[in-house]
């Protein structure tokens, strides 16, 4: 689907292990806390050269999908996206041709939500968790203490799905490991000195709005932010290329002021008030 040259191509690949820029894609997901706004400060901070990419938080993947590797993890403890993005990969058509019966439509959605997903086909499985992250409030993934998604109608219109963007991104999973699993037994399991590593953990709190990133019916406690700290020295010190995003907290800032830190200010879309949605998110560059 991607032709360009092909001396360019191998040339491009072989010196930046990336395939051109022009490749790249939007994620298929719309994901509360996503890095779609800071690519252009995170595209600073990739290497020349990297032997695999691996992104062990990878929500709706905004930075795999930008950096389009040629080798690749990505990982997850939400089941039902990293089944998401296994199906895609395996079986986008079957996903596309379930999606084209669904009605974007509040009781259809509400109808959609109650269902139990342990009930369903991988293919439905899917189906139903991209049309209710299309179709929900603000893309939000909320679960209760149950892990039963519980986020309202977002009361939108038109398409909620992209055929072309679903079939793009299967083909850019083909070459990357999928796996569920906790971050650090994926690191543990695959990091490697020379490989680049994006880490974008569930949040430091600063706010009423802090715990919005709740990718499980689990939290990630101030516990989860130590262990996480002495997991990026660890990479760091195996020869690692790592960066790490997370909120402008002063224990984010204590915990990593030995390494270069950068301050963005970003937009929160879950806040109600829309005085309120800006914010400021943290780069850590280790290695």
């Amino acid at each position: 689907m991607y032709k360009i040259e092909e001396e360019e191509r191998l040339a491009t690949v072989e010196e930046t292990w990336l395939f051109p820029e022009q490749v790249s894609i939007k994620p298929f997901l719309k994901w509360a806390g996503g890095k779609t706004q800071l690519l252009n400060e995170l595209t600073k901070y990739i290497p020349n050269n990297f032997n695999k990419y691996i992104e062990p938080f990878i929500g709706g993947g905004a930075f795999y999908f930008h950096l389009n590797p040629r080798k690749a993890v990505i990982a997850d403890l939400n089941y039902e996206l990293v089944l998401t993005y296994r199906t895609i990969k395996q079986s986008v058509e079957e996903v596309i041709n379930l999606l084209k019966t669904y009605k974007n439509e509040e009781r259809f959605y509400y109808d959609m939500r109650a269902k139990n997903p342990e009930n369903l086909s991988n293919i439905e499985r899917t189906a139903r968790f991209l049309y209710l992250n299309k179709t929900c409030f603000n893309g939000l993934y909320r679960v209760n203490k149950k892990g039963q998604f519980n986020v309202p109608y977002g009361k939108g219109s038109g398409n909620f799905f992209n055929s072309k963007v679903l079939r793009d991104s299967s083909e850019f999973l083909q070459n990357t490991e999928i796996e569920f699993a906790d971050y650090s037994d994926t690191l543990k399991k695959h990091a490697e000195k020379g490989d680049f590593i994006f880490l974008d953990p569930p949040y430091y709190p600063v706010g009423k709005y802090g715990d919005f990133k709740r990718y499980t019916k689990e939290f990630f406690y101030h516990e989860d932010q130590l262990a996480l700290k002495e997991e990026f020295d660890r990479l760091v010190n195996l020869g690692c290329h790592v960066i790490l995003t997370n909120s402008n907290h002063p224990v984010i800032l204590d915990l990593y002021k030995d390494y270069e830190i950068k301050t963005i200010e970003t937009r929160r879309m879950i806040n109600s008030d829309a005085k309120k949605r800006k914010g400021i998110d943290v780069i850590v560059i280790g290695g």
